[in-house]
């Protein structure tokens, strides 16, 4: 049995390496089209079309199992995340922690195998273990984001004021990048940078809303680039956008204090099995050792792990409300 794990860790570990060859020559492919990409950018060739700025349309879009390869960019999905984060690491790097860090996940596994058995315990714990940097990714992104959107009234009312005072639209993100606080405030500079470094406004703004992905700088981009192909009083028109996201943000209020008693009850229902583990353990140790040494207790309390996530899944599914 010992040989047979062994055999097995050796076997995962040279997957896990192998995997991280590739990913890393995958990434590099990838950084060396982004930089392409920039150069081009610079160089004002691609023009975003004010149709795609609200929705993309792929006319080209492969169907079947072409689709389904094409939907595995990892690394530009990683690095699109780690930007949106505003973290300074690389999609190289992500990938890295995460297959470092399934070999702990995968030796804890070997020697606990709580879950029926130490393979399916094993890859079970490499899993959640190598998980673990996307989901701090995902969590930092979340909060720059909502960041952001906080910002983004306040960022609209600034160059509404500067336009109505005469000044330039390239002016005024030029002073709202320097004004603001970052994390907008960056997002603005940079913006201001890719216009006067050559790139057309609309590539400009369609990067800034690649970088931002919110409905509000959607809404703001599609705003600027109407005006400039239609006319009309841009400043007016970001004054009234500011309003509508004010607005919003007050339902949103609303509906999260209408949805507040069932995000507690779903912390409840999340923290109490766990608290039973741990008061269990300090009070009756045999009682759950026994359990874990059965081989029936084992596959209960693997059920009982994977119930406990199908279960705060839907309640998180039912108590968020998009608005």
């Amino acid at each position: 049995m010992t040989v047979m794990l062994i055999a097995v860790f050796v076997l995962i570990f040279c997957l896990v390496l192998a995997a991280t060859k590739v990913g890393f020559q995958f990434v590099d492919a990838r950084q060396k089209k982004q930089m392409i990409d920039r150069l081009h950018v610079a160089a004002g060739e691609p023009v975003a079309e004010l149709s795609n700025l609200l929705r993309e349309v792929d006319v080209d879009k492969p169907d079947g199992l072409r689709a389904r390869f094409k939907a595995f960019r990892v690394a530009r999905h990683a690095q699109q995340q780690i930007q949106q984060a505003g973290l300074n690491w690389s999609a190289t790097h992500m990938l890295m922690a995460m297959g470092l860090l399934c070999i702990p996940g995968l030796g804890l596994g070997a020697v606990i195998g709580i879950l029926g058995n130490r393979l399916i315990t094993a890859i079970a714990l490499a899993v959640l273990f190598g998980f673990l940097p996307y989901a701090y990714v995902r969590k930092k992104r979340k909060k720059r984001l909502d960041t952001l959107e906080e910002q983004f009234p306040e960022a609209l009312d600034f160059l509404s004021r500067s336009m109505r005072a005469g000044h330039a639209f390239t002016i005024t993100l030029q002073m709202v990048g320097e004004e603001l606080a970052d994390p907008l405030g960056q997002e603005f500079r940079t913006l201001f940078n890719e216009q006067n470094l050559g790139a057309t406004l609309e590539a400009a703004l369609r990067n800034f809303a690649e970088r931002v992905p919110l409905l509000d700088v959607r809404f703001f981009t599609s705003s600027v680039l109407l005006q400039k192909q239609t006319g009309g009083n841009l400043a007016e028109i970001l004054t009234r956008l500011a309003y509508v996201i004010r607005e919003r943000f007050r339902l949103k209020g609303q509906v999260r204090a209408a949805s507040a008693h069932g995000r507690l009850t779903a912390t409840i229902l999340t923290v109490l099995p766990i608290a039973t583990m741990l008061g269990m353990l300090i009070v009756a140790p045999g009682y759950l050792q026994g359990m874990a040494k059965d081989p029936d207790g084992r596959w209960l309390v693997g059920g009982a792990i994977a119930a406990q996530f199908i279960g705060y899944y839907f309640i998180r599914k039912i108590i968020t409300i998009k608005v």
